[in-house]
C-alpha cells in the first residue's frame, strides 16, 4: 500500500493490461516506434472497413477529406487502442465484410447465370 492507502500499480501489471497489438508493438517499451506502428495498423484496418463497408466513387477532393478525417480519427483510437481491442475489433469487422463481400460476388454471379 502506498501513503494514501491505494496499491502501487507495477509495470507488469500495466503491460497485463495492454490490448494485443500494443503488446504485439511492444509500446510499453519502445513508445515512439510502438506507437506508429499500432496507428499505421488502425489506419489501414479502417480505410480497409471503410473501402469494404462504406465507400461509394466520390470525386478526388471528397475522397481526400474523408481519408484526412479518418486518419484524424485513428489518431484518437490509437491512443484509445493502447488498452482498448480498436485494432482487433476492426480486424473483425475486415473479416465480416469481406465475408460478405465475397457471398454478394457468388450470389450475383450466380444469379447472372441463371
Amino acid at each position: 500500500m502506498s501513503e494514501r492507502g491505494r496499491d502501487v500499480v507495477t509495470e507488469e501489471q500495466v503491460i497485463e493490461r495492454l490490448s494485443f497489438f500494443a503488446r504485439l508493438f511492444r509500446v510499453h517499451e519502445q513508445h515512439d516506434v510502438g506507437m506508429w506502428y499500432l496507428y499505421i495498423t488502425i489506419l489501414i484496418l479502417s480505410i480497409i472497413v471503410y473501402k469494404l463497408g462504406f465507400a461509394k466513387k466520390l470525386p478526388i477532393l471528397k475522397s481526400a477529406i474523408i481519408y484526412l478525417f479518418l486518419a484524424l480519427g485513428c489518431t484518437v483510437l490509437t491512443f484509445l487502442a493502447i488498452f482498448l481491442p480498436i485494432a482487433e475489433g476492426l480486424v473483425v469487422a475486415v473479416l465480416i465484410l469481406s465475408i460478405y463481400k465475397i457471398r454478394l460476388y457468388y450470389s450475383k454471379k450466380n444469379e447472372n447465370n441463371t
